[in-house]
């Protein structure tokens, strides 16, 4: 299977010159094929859009400086807008499973910058890699390459920092699970709650949220193209880096501590893109990662041979009870504990939610949606003593 080792680089000040040099050259070639294949009533082929975008745009006098970057990344970008289209396309079919693809986009100067080396572009020498017209680059080394890559992609992100993103082969690692299964229900202060009753606090992002905001702010005061503009667009998106930084910290070791120690992890299908239109929890939402969370599990459990299984969105996690499967309704958000009315149990709610995850996941309570629980109990048998004021309705029917 194929893996992406990433690194930090540091790139001189020469270096910074030709890289983005190659950066502006290749967003050039990406917008020039793009625009010729929006005039064309037939996508070209990509043998096609390189001879005109590179091999005759060289010619010209207004494209003459596509000569002092390496040809490779040039290449690979028109070979990228393929497989957009082609994804776009397979989005349009059905083919794709997933959300919807969208059309590719012209790409800007001030946003995330790459530039995509094939083999015969690079080679790894000692601790430095060498780039095709670009030179030997001090790569921060934070793990050893498991296999020799095919490719590497070079990445300047909006806080100015330089990436090499490798494409590796890596081994699947078998190794025996503590656990056989875990269910969990996902959550915005509490991030995690595990069906074996731990429960994972999510990152404190006020702080960073409020700096952003304020400096957001101020840069909407700014001339924009000003010098003043630019250093503070660059302050939000440092400031910004840092908070993705930290939450992908989080995400990646709760994630491989989750995958280590169970065989079977069970997770909800949450209708993410559905939650953010709530205005007061958007931000909180699409601060918490549940989305990211559940692709770093699926991808490690096919590294470390685990299974992951994702229950429907329909099914009533948080309205059963996980000891007996009595369903006692929707309840309302501020109801923390609920006490089961059929074999009198007291949950707490999102450990109960988790249980039931765990319960549908490995197949021990079937999918409501499909078939409906098989330990459904009626209401007829459920103990209700009426109030005194009940009585009195009762008695004046």
């Amino acid at each position: 299977m194929k893996a992406r080792y990433q690194y930090r680089i540091y790139p001189t000040q020469g270096q910074q010159t030709k890289l983005a040099q190659l950066f502006g050259c290749c967003r050039v070639v990406w917008n020039d094929a793009l625009a010729l294949c929006k005039q064309s009533e037939k996508l070209p082929r990509n043998g096609d859009l390189q001879k005109v975008c590179i091999t005759q745009a060289k010619q010209t006098e207004e494209r003459k400086w596509l000569k002092d970057v390496s040809n490779i990344p040039l290449q690979q970008s028109i070979a990228d807008l393929g497989v957009a289209f082609k994804n776009f396309f397979k989005s349009l079919s059905g083919k794709r499973q997933g959300p919807k693809v969208q059309p590719p986009r012209f790409k800007k100067k001030d946003n995330r910058q790459t530039a995509r080396f094939r083999k015969g572009g690079f080679s790894l020498k000692s601790n430095k890699l060498y780039l095709a017209k670009i030179g030997n680059l001090k790569v921060k080394w934070s793990r050893p390459l498991p296999s020799e890559p095919s490719s590497v992609t070079v990445i300047k992100d909006r806080a100015e920092r330089y990436f090499l993103s490798f494409v590796v082969e890596v081994e699947p690692i078998y190794s025996p699970a503590q656990s056989p299964s875990v269910g969990i229900d996902l959550g915005l202060k509490t991030f995690a709650t595990l069906s074996t009753g731990e429960k994972v606090n999510s990152p404190d992002y006020r702080q960073s949220d409020r700096k952003i905001r304020r400096a957001q702010r101020r840069l909407s005061k700014r001339v924009k193209g000003s010098k003043r503009y630019q250093r503070m667009r660059l302050k939000i998106a440092k400031l910004k880096a840092k908070q993705r930084d930290t939450r992908k910290d989080f995400l990646h070791k709760l994630s491989t501590r989750v995958i280590h120690e169970n065989q079977v992890v069970a997770l909800e299908n949450l209708n993410v893109s559905g939650m953010v239109k709530n205005r007061k929890l958007s931000r909180a939402i699409s601060q918490a990662g549940w989305r990211e969370f559940r692709v770093m599990c699926e991808a490690k459990a096919n590294k470390f041979n685990r299974e992951v299984q994702v229950i429907s969105r329909w099914e009533p996690t948080s309205q059963c009870c996980s000891s007996c499967g009595y369903r006692w309704g929707k309840l309302d958000l501020s109801v923390r504990e609920v006490v089961c009315l059929n074999c009198g149990a007291l949950h707490d709610r999102d450990d109960n939610a988790a249980k039931n995850i765990e319960l549908v996941g490995v197949g021990q309570t079937h999918d409501f949606k499909r078939i409906g629980r098989e330990c459904k109990t009626p209401v007829g048998a459920v103990p209700v003593e009426l109030s005194t004021r009940q009585e009195v309705g009762l008695r004046a029917i």
